[in-house]
């Protein structure tokens, strides 16, 4: 692979998109290159008041697959009704099709599920949100780091701490596809990837909002020294089957166990063709992103989480207590906040919706709620990193971003006006933004976004 055919600064930029985005695929909320539309959709607009138009998503979900994307699935649910569709190939050799019901790897989805055990603990008094996360682990988090780093500042990235997943990558800048294929069935624990993380240059001061999944293996690690229990068995035992989730769980092998589809890598265009990289040994991402699920499961989960059902008032209030996610150009909104493992972003229909996003190697998820449960959307694809990187160094807009926006807020439209979401009493500062406007993971989900710098 050569990535001298654009001068220095295109390599540059792939560097940047790496760093910040391309691997941090677990990610949460990392925003496309383009802006949402200023207005909602005439589409939407005609189905306001409507409830569910089945049509109207199913139109959507294929206008998705041809505006590109290989295959996707989607559930949609307001209070009893329930829809369920999905459009495009599975295989693009043999063009089985998707279906519904389809297994995912979800990616950073998994840090919702974290964050809720972590704060199970803390109703249980055994952690404390705003503790130095010294105090519970000082050989992993030594140090001045260990003192001022609290349990809060992983859950909501403003730890300061690098991430580490360009440490277990090695090439991934320069040639993406043979370090992604190196790395196919290499097995970390835990520990080895705080260390890269710690190792990791920091992006942003302490206290400042930036992504980082080595944050939430810290807070795997955390759950592991106050339960006893490895973090995947305390998750699923406490909160996965306490939702009563049944196609939700941590795999024990690169292989998943039940109907799923490949899922296609296109880094940019520079693993062309997209490969498949659905058997993958996801100990890279731990309990920051490995977790594999269904649509109908997630749907489910985000319900139940923010309907009370899975935490007590307190934790959901500190859940859903955020930090802005960038820093606004003067006089704009952030369009985006980050709470504990969820946030909440403001579409173009003016109203917020709570969830997150997900993305590992080929395969990408995003999941929306209305804040009082009623109504939920969560999609997913089998094809990532799609767009192409633009003379700016950026990846570009692509028909697919633009598709997925439609079926989301379609799926969304006819939801109750929410609130603005609770603040931290003091926001601390968000970063300059140098690639993706939130950098995480580059998902092709589309919200307002500042402009660069």
């Amino acid at each position: 692979m050569d990535l001298s055919s654009r001068p220095a600064r295109r390599g540059l930029r792939l560097a940047a998109v790496t760093s910040s985005a391309v691997l941090l695929p677990l990610a949460a909320g990392t925003l496309p290159a383009q802006a949402a539309p200023a207005t909602i959709t005439a589409a939407v607009a005609e189905r306001q008041g409507r409830g569910l138009d089945r049509e109207a998503l199913r139109a959507s979900l294929d206008a998705l697959h041809q505006a590109g994307m290989y295959g996707t699935y989607s559930a949609v649910r307001d209070g009893s009704s329930h829809w369920r569709g999905a459009a495009g190939y599975a295989d693009v050799d043999t063009k089985r099709p998707v279906r519904p019901g389809f297994q995912h790897r979800v990616g950073s989805i998994t840090k919702t599920f974290t964050a809720v055990a972590v704060l199970q603990q803390v109703h249980e008094g055994r952690v404390d949100l705003d503790a130095p996360i010294g105090r519970y682990l000082p050989d992993l988090v030594p140090g001045e780091r260990g003192r001022l780093i609290t349990v809060r500042m992983l859950l909501n990235h403003t730890s300061g701490l690098g991430d580490h997943v360009l440490g277990a990558f090695p090439g991934l800048q320069e040639d993406p596809g043979k370090a992604l294929d190196a790395g196919r069935f290499r097995h970390f624990e835990p520990e080895e990837l705080v260390r890269l993380g710690l190792a990791a240059p920091s992006p942003v001061p302490r206290g400042t909002y930036a992504y980082s999944n080595t944050n939430y293996v810290i807070a795997g690690l955390l759950l592991r020294e106050v339960t006893g229990q490895e973090p995947e068995e305390y998750i699923t035992r406490n909160v996965i089957r306490k939702a009563g989730l049944r196609h939700t769980y941590f795999p024990r092998t690169p292989r998943l166990t039940g109907p799923h589809s490949r899922m296609y890598e296109s880094m940019y265009g520079f693993i062309d063709p997209a490969r498949d990289y659905s058997v993958y040994d996801m100990s890279w991402a731990g309990v920051a992103g490995s977790l594999v699920s269904t649509m109908d499961d997630l749907d489910s989960f985000y319900r139940q989480l923010l309907t009370g059902r899975i935490l007590g008032p307190a934790e959901l209030r500190a859940m859903k207590t955020t930090v802005p996610t960038y820093e606004a150009p003067p006089g704009q909104e952030v369009g985006m906040r980050y709470g504990l493992g969820l946030y909440t972003t403001k579409l173009s229909d003016g109203r917020w919706y709570w969830g997150h996003d997900g993305g590992v190697f080929g395969a990408g998820t995003w999941a929306l709620s209305t804040e009082d449960g009623r109504r939920q959307v969560a999609i997913g694809i089998n094809r990532m990193k799609y767009q192409s990187i633009g003379d700016d160094g950026y990846p570009q807009p692509h028909a697919i971003d633009a598709a997925m926006l439609r079926h989301v807020e379609g799926a969304l439209a006819d939801a109750p006006r929410a609130a603005a979401p609770a603040r931290t009493a003091e926001p601390a500062p968000a970063p300059a933004l140098t690639a993706l406007p939130t950098a995480a993971e580059p998902r092709p989900f589309t919200t307002p976004a500042p402009a660069r710098r």
